[in-house]
């Protein structure tokens, strides 16, 4: 049973990253201004520069705005990864833990740690907004 638990995640681990991934190739595109030519990844960097800036600028010191950034991206970053993690501990508890108390017990104990983790990411740049912005001035 356990073989073929772990075989059908395999499958599906598979048939997942075939169907949901895409191709990035590396491009040249010429420069508006004639300079040469700028790859898409030098100008996916300066966009990420000029978005770090744009918070530096909005909380009015380089130490918030760099926090504020970080912030923004464990928000964003951490929606996939809760998700996975719920399925897994789902996994453990619903699949795995019918015959084994203990593994059904830590299922559940793994699905309410990533949901808090997963409820603080979303909430803490919020937070850290109306600390900084609210009562600092």
């Amino acid at each position: 049973m356990k073989k073929l638990v772990a075989s059908g995640m395999i499958v599906i681990a598979i048939l997942i990253s075939i169907l949901c991934t895409t191709t990035v190739y590396a491009t040249n595109t010429t420069n508006t201004t004639g300079e040469g030519t700028v790859s898409q990844l030098v100008e996916m960097k300066d966009k990420e520069e000029k978005t770090l800036q744009d918070y530096q600028e909005a909380y009015g010191s380089d130490a918030y705005g760099l926090t504020a950034y970080i912030l923004n991206k464990v928000q964003v970053y951490s929606i996939p990864f809760c998700f996975v993690g719920i399925a897994i501990s789902a996994i453990y508890q619903y699949v795995l833990g019918i015959r084994k108390l203990d593994t059904r017990d830590r299922g559940f104990a793994i699905m309410i740690s990533i949901i808090t983790i997963f409820i603080i990411a979303q909430v803490l740049p919020l937070i850290f907004a109306i600390v900084v912005k609210g009562w600092r001035g």
